[in-house]
């Protein structure tokens, strides 16, 4: 039985050992105002202490709700929570790639949802970088990403599949909001449902499987075979995403 409790202990402590294993001081967390960045910032915190985490939102014609939510989880946890609007960077970026062509909503429609995360990725390393000049400590990016989402291939590559260290990659949606409760995350984020902040579409109607069902198919207990299938195919469809062929010359 799943013992949140424990849990939280053991990925705190994995936290530490691996700050004090690589001399590294300080970490920077998208706080989306969802469940998933807020129990990461809440292990951080009581790994690190709050002086030692970055809290960023990163906006780009987003809700002003999840900033709110955001500034929930940071106020709570007592860490610095900084704002860097992207919304301007996106709309540039757009008018230069409507140079190009004519392109139909429908064909722009994944570029632009995709795209969102890898500016805000590139963003989080920017600060990383900053911060660990401007503190005198090396700050790392932290990915927020749960084993759901990951089996399924849930992330943009290039965007939130990037980061330098997963505390909760291992842990289904349920045990992520069980250890959100051992850390006290705040009720309204915690228990909100799951969004992109991007696509104006849930997570849940995106993947179009219930997280409740891809864990099931995860540890292998009894699911409807057609949603069985479809976790699958989702699986297998996205190795692409994980693994990086690459060519091997002959050692002739």
């Amino acid at each position: 039985m799943f013992n949140a409790e424990k849990e939280k202990n053991k990925i705190v402590q994995f936290i530490r050992d691996y700050y004090k294993e690589n001399n590294l001081g300080g970490v920077v967390i998208g706080i989306s105002g969802g469940k998933d960045s807020g129990v990461v910032a809440g292990l951080f915190t009581e790994a690190l202490g709050k002086e030692n985490v970055l809290g960023v939102t990163l906006p780009c014609h987003s809700r002003k709700e999840d900033r709110e939510d955001a500034k929930l989880v940071a106020d709570y946890f007592g860490f610095n929570l900084i704002n860097v609007d992207l919304t301007e960077v996106y709309d540039t970026f757009k008018n230069e790639i409507n140079k190009l062509g004519n392109f139909t909503e429908e064909e722009l429609k994944d570029s632009d949802i995709n795209v969102k995360p890898r500016l805000r990725m590139a963003t989080f390393y920017y600060l990383a970088a900053l911060y660990s000049m401007i503190k005198k400590k090396r700050y790392i990016v932290a990915g927020t990403g749960n084993k759901c989402e990951i089996y399924v291939g849930y992330f943009t590559k290039g965007g939130d599949s990037v980061s330098d260290i997963i505390t909760i990659g291992d842990l289904t949606v349920d045990e992520v909001i069980k250890v959100g409760e051992a850390l006290n995350v705040p009720k309204k984020v915690l228990y909100k449902t799951p969004d992109d902040g991007l696509s104006g579409m849930s997570d849940e109607e995106k993947i179009g499987v219930k997280y409740s069902d891809i864990a099931k198919v995860i540890n292998g207990e009894e699911v409807d075979e057609e949603i069985k299938d479809k976790v699958l195919k989702k699986h297998k469809a996205n190795q692409h995403k994980f693994n990086i062929p690459t060519y091997k010359k002959d050692n002739e």
